[in-house]
């Protein structure tokens, strides 16, 4: 039999079958991804091949093939990656400009992990009822031209005002979505206003460090008032560049790769050499300069594993 994961919790998989009921499902022995390191095999999203012990649980024998998936760093150091969703139509990722601010450089490691697993991305800044202020206004106008200038859309929304959930919900009819991003910027009162779950928790701001307190543990797939589904994640305080060389970030760069067709030498790594043509489109604003300083740190960061594991 088959069934779509709504929830993974370690060992216990909750499996939509497909009459619509919910059954707990664990794995069959120990069940290995071809060319995939990661401490779950499963993920929310996958659809799996069951076999019932009775009419509540299930044995997982085996998972249908993937259309794509996405990755964070595991917490488990002896492996490379956590899958934190599969078969993924759409992802946003949830900003906020402060109560908590999102770092750029953490926005910019999630594009690039959507782009290299084919996951198109919109970025949702919350909370604009919070963002008043003309200061406020030019951080967001800044960080919409540095994702317009990259081919992303940018949507401002908020859950207390309404401003854009009414688009938000068309966005997400018919598809499986992912939502992403720290904690505290808001995932939560999203996922309620857009499946009229009221029981799900949230948690106000810590004072002490003004960032957000985990409410989710573990992800979980809900549907949408709309007829979609949307995958909550855990906050997520970094994605690594996993399964890519040095060399490979550039093309999950939209805006560099476009502009590195014309660069002088086929191996320009865009850092130095002369006659780079995307140096030149940083010097021009055709490329922001926050998004080219994340490419070179991004770079440095796998140059310096790659020599520590040399």
């Amino acid at each position: 039999m088959k069934g779509l994961v709504l929830k993974s919790t370690g060992n216990i998989y909750k499996v939509k079958q497909e009459t619509g009921d919910v059954i707990e499902c664990r794995i069959k022995g120990k069940l290995r991804l071809n060319g995939i390191r990661s401490t779950n095999p499963i993920a929310v999203g996958d659809y799996v091949i069951y076999d019932l012990e009775n009419e509540k649980s299930g044995l997982i024998t085996d998972i249908a093939d993937r259309k794509n998936y996405i990755i964070r760093k595991a917490s488990n150091l002896s492996k490379e990656s956590q899958i934190i969703a599969a078969n993924i139509d759409m992802a946003y990722i949830v900003v906020t400009i402060h109560s908590p601010q999102t770092l750029l450089q953490f926005v910019d490691r999630f594009l690039v992990t959507a782009e290299a697993y084919d996951i198109p991305c919109t970025i949702l800044i919350n909370k604009s009822d919070l963002f008043q202020s003309s200061e406020d206004q030019a951080v967001i106008d800044e960080w919409k031209e540095i994702y317009r200038l990259a081919g992303y859309e940018v949507l401002c929304i908020s859950t207390k005002t309404g401003q854009n959930m009414d688009e938000l919900q068309k966005r997400l009819a018919g598809k499986v979505s992912v939502l992403s991003g720290n904690s505290g910027v808001g995932k939560t009162s999203i996922i309620k206003a857009v499946t009229n779950l009221t029981e799900l928790k949230t948690s106000e701001i810590s004072k002490s460090f003004h960032k957000g307190q985990h409410t989710t543990t573990f992800a979980e797939m809900y549907e949408t008032t709309n007829g979609g589904a949307i995958i909550d994640t855990p906050g997520v305080k970094a994605f690594g560049l996993l399964n890519m060389e040095s060399e490979e970030i550039s093309q999950y760069f939209p805006e560099i790769f476009k502009y590195s067709s014309d660069c002088q030498y086929y191996n320009c790594t865009h850092s130095h050499e002369p006659n780079c043509n995307v140096i030149k489109a940083v010097e021009e604003g055709k490329i922001a300069l926050s998004r080219y300083k994340n490419y070179l740190a991004f770079m440095d960061d796998k140059n310096a594993k790659h020599r520590e594991a040399q």
